[in-house]
């Protein structure tokens, strides 16, 4: 992997129980500070991609290697150094309604603490500080005492990405993080995480169903069908037909575009 090289698949396979085949000889780097959005039907492999770079997958064949280590030969040790430095946001955004947005956030910093803890005064000052400046960049330090429960859907995916920049990940991962919204709160989200990607040199990948958000947003876009890269192109000077053609041609082959 080069210098500037955080992600990098090498032939990467994966084979589940039963045979089912998720990814299928996929190789792709990411440069640091690059936003990548994956694009494809459900059952594309683009969520199993994203699970095999913080370890959550192993690969069944071939090597993922990641912020220089090779995932698969990590030990749980490694694995949980590697996932303090990645960050995950999820399309279900997995916040406790119960408990206040600030409270929310400060879980975020859960893998770099000893013991349970209760009720917001349990965290030290610092990690109280540090979420509420997270959630003041995501436009919600206002509302830092409310329920989780009580925001919008956008807004409660605002908080998990406070949350995920708690850990000040070098990268940050998201699975279909605005599929549950509506297009405008979707546009607001992937705003946001694209502002603070080029803030703070952050690599993203993400994935994504909606074909002009990641032409909006991304740098790059990585199309998957049926667990295969039939799509490796930046979004400059990409057309929405083209990029089109991953959903369109399903049941057809279609040989890879590498990027230039």
């Amino acid at each position: 992997m080069t210098g500037d090289r955080v992600i990098a698949f090498d032939r990467v396979g994966k084979t589940f129980d039963g045979g089912v085949r998720a990814l299928d000889d996929v190789s792709i780097e990411v440069a640091r500070g690059e936003v990548l959005v994956l694009l494809g039907l459900s059952g594309s492999g683009k969520s199993t991609l994203l699970r095999h770079v913080d370890g959550l997958q192993r690969p069944t064949s071939g090597n993922v290697a990641v912020l220089g280590e090779d995932v698969g030969r990590l030990g749980g040790g490694g694995l949980r150094a590697l996932r303090r430095r990645v960050g995950f946001v999820f399309q279900q955004f997995h916040l406790v309604g119960s408990l206040t947005v600030l409270e929310n956030v400060c879980t975020g910093a859960l893998g770099t603490l000893r013991g349970p803890r209760l009720g917001l005064l349990s965290y030290p000052k610092r990690i109280r500080h540090a979420a509420l400046e997270r959630l003041e960049r995501v436009g919600l330090g206002d509302q830092a005492l409310q329920r989780a429960d009580t925001l919008s859907g956008g807004q409660q995916q605002r908080v998990a990405v406070a949350r995920a920049l708690l850990q000040k990940p070098e990268i940050l991962l998201a699975d279909e993080p605005v599929a549950s919204l509506d297009p405008d709160s979707a546009a607001q989200v992937m705003s946001l995480i694209a502002e603070i990607a080029e803030e703070d040199g952050l690599t993203v990948v993400c994935s994504l169903h909606q074909v002009d958000l990641a032409l909006s947003w991304g740098h790059r876009i990585v199309g998957l069908r049926s667990g295969r890269v039939v799509l490796d192109t930046p979004v400059h000077g990409l057309s929405r037909d083209e990029a089109m053609s991953i959903y369109s041609k399903v049941g057809t082959e279609l040989a890879p575009v590498a990027v230039s």
